[in-house]
């Protein structure tokens, strides 16, 4: 501001100097006037014009970016968002099934179909490959077609896939059963995605992580339920190949039956959104143009968004890590424990059981507390001591041991999982949480192919320790990646920001005169000026 005067408003009595002019002060006591000054500036008050009554606040100024095409905000939450969450995550199990189903007993299907055991690492890392080059039309499908469609292509490929598996059960079809384990996969990439768009759309701020975690614990439930039946279901019995195919239809046709369920119920109770928003975030990008939106600019802001970038290849690392110990999980066991695939389905229950539970309570500590950064880097410090310790366990023919180790790594890595596509979120909006996540689980299934195929390597050529370390290696660096990542949590600040709109107040509307002696901009007030 230039020397002289800055004059927001002016209250002008009777026999009162005429503007412009400087006062020096009025030493009489019955001046209407008062007097403040430190020396470089005086403000001249008026005491009738502070007892009148402050007009309201200007309501455009309560209202969030895209809010003002809009009287009110209206929010709400409906009992139908439990319905909406529980379908999903029961069609999400099947498909997490039927991705580990092969690799828990692996050494079975390389006696049952004659193939080696890398052919068989196939049948899961396939989930992998088809994920990452169909994750930018799934996600274009989820911002233009919306939750439901989304959905019913997940649940329906889903459905397809384990009926086209019943059609495989034979010595010679295991063309069949890839062709049938290729749809899944397709499937998984319209399903992966949905949880944070599920959280975000359904359910209201203080619930959206504990929400999240709760879709992506029907993922994990599947997963560990994939390391308990098949081993009790398809029992090693290599004498007997027709008693083996026998058992391998009754798991594909259990399966298939499950999933027909769950895409009727799909149908039926999954819809795009509810009537009204379930947060102020959600209402403010719903008053937004639709029109304006673009798939190709939301991918490249999400490229420019440098934590996002960060956070990509850290939960990369972390999940790509996860998806690799599950998939070789049973060659690792064998190596040490002959004859134990029972128990190597318990270990893997024990592992994402464990998971589960970190997935919830790392959900509710996020709601409660809304410590994202903090949160995910000491999880992933406490997954690397994990998977340290598991390493170095997994070769003293103690079970009970690994049922321990196993269960702590669980606990923190798969407790990751959520909280990763919830930090995401955050550090993104107002982009979708489609193509966040989307991006996410890219990363991790592209992490998850090399991670197994040069693990699954050294695990064979040289020991399961080797294929452990490299893992560990790669967790350190995650950790660094972490530590790196600026918080910025943006739909945490609009969802607090301006709760109720009655609540916002304008700066007062004093009545003054500032005589000021020296220059002074208004980004200096705070220093003095």
């Amino acid at each position: 501001m230039v020397a002289g005067e800055l004059l927001q408003e002016q209250h002008v009595l009777p026999n009162s100097k005429p503007e412009g002019a400087v006062t020096e002060g009025n030493t009489n006591e019955d001046s209407a006037y008062k007097e403040l000054s430190n020396g470089s500036v005086h403000i001249t008050l008026d005491p009738k014009v502070l007892e009148l009554e402050l007009p309201p606040p200007d309501e455009k100024e309560a209202m969030l970016p895209g809010e003002q095409n809009n009287e009110t905000l209206e929010t709400r939450l409906y009992w139908k968002r439990f319905a909406v969450l529980a379908v999903f995550s029961l069609y999400s199990l099947v498909n997490a099934f039927q991705w580990i189903q092969y690799s828990i007993i692996s050494n079975i299907f390389v006696d049952y179909y004659n193939v080696s055991s890398t052919t068989i690492d196939w049948l899961s890392i396939v989930y992998m490959v088809a994920y990452v080059p169909l994750i930018f039309p799934a996600t274009w499908l989820l911002d233009k077609k919306g939750l439901r469609m989304t959905a019913l292509l997940g649940a329906g490929l889903n459905a397809l896939g384990a009926w086209v598996k019943c059609a495989s059960v034979g010595p010679g079809l295991f063309w069949v059963t890839m062709t049938a384990q290729v749809i899944c996969s397709v499937a998984q990439v319209f399903i992966l995605g949905l949880p944070s768009r599920i959280a975000s759309v359904w359910f209201g701020p203080r619930e959206v992580s504990t929400a999240c975690a709760t879709a992506v614990l029907g993922n994990q439930l599947g997963v560990a339920i994939g390391f308990l039946l098949p081993p009790v279901l398809v029992p090693n019995t290599a004498d007997d190949k027709d008693l083996m195919g026998h058992n391998i239809s009754i798991m594909f046709y259990g399966t298939a039956g499950l999933s027909t369920l769950f895409f009727l119920l799909t149908i039926f109770v999954i819809k795009d959104r509810p009537p009204l928003p379930p947060s102020k975030a959600q209402a403010v990008l719903s008053t937004g143009p639709a029109e304006d939106y673009s798939y190709k600019k939301s991918i490249i802001n999400l490229f420019k968004n440098k934590p996002f970038i960060l956070l990509l290849i850290s939960y990369g690392i972390m999940t790509g890590s996860f998806y690799s110990v599950s998939t070789l999980l049973n060659q690792m066991m064998i190596t040490h424990y002959p004859g134990e695939e029972l128990n190597t389905g318990r270990i893997g229950l024990t592992l994402v059981v464990a998971g589960m539970l970190g997935s919830i309570l790392c959900g509710i500590w996020l709601d409660r507390t809304k410590t994202y950064k903090l949160t995910t880097l000491t999880v992933y410090i406490l997954s690397f001591v994990g998977m340290v310790v598991f390493t170095f366990t997994l070769n003293l023919d103690h079970l009970l041991v690994i049922f321990f180790t196993a269960g702590a790594l669980g606990f923190f890595m798969t407790g990751y999982l959520p909280i990763g596509f919830e930090f995401g979120v955050e550090i993104t909006y107002p982009e979708s949480e489609g193509t966040s996540s989307g991006l996410l689980n890219a990363f991790a299934q592209v992490f998850g192919i090399i991670f197994t195929l040069i693990q699954g390597q050294l695990t064979t050529d040289y020991s399961p320790l080797i294929g452990n370390i490299f893992l560990c290696a790669w967790i350190l660096l995650g950790i660094v990646l972490t530590a790196l990542i600026k918080s910025d949590l943006k739909r945490h600040g609009v969802n607090v920001s301006n709760i109720n709109k009655g609540q916002a107040v304008s700066p007062p509307h004093f009545y003054f005169q500032i005589i000021s002696e020296g220059s002074c901009d208004t980004e200096d007030w705070s220093n003095g000026c």
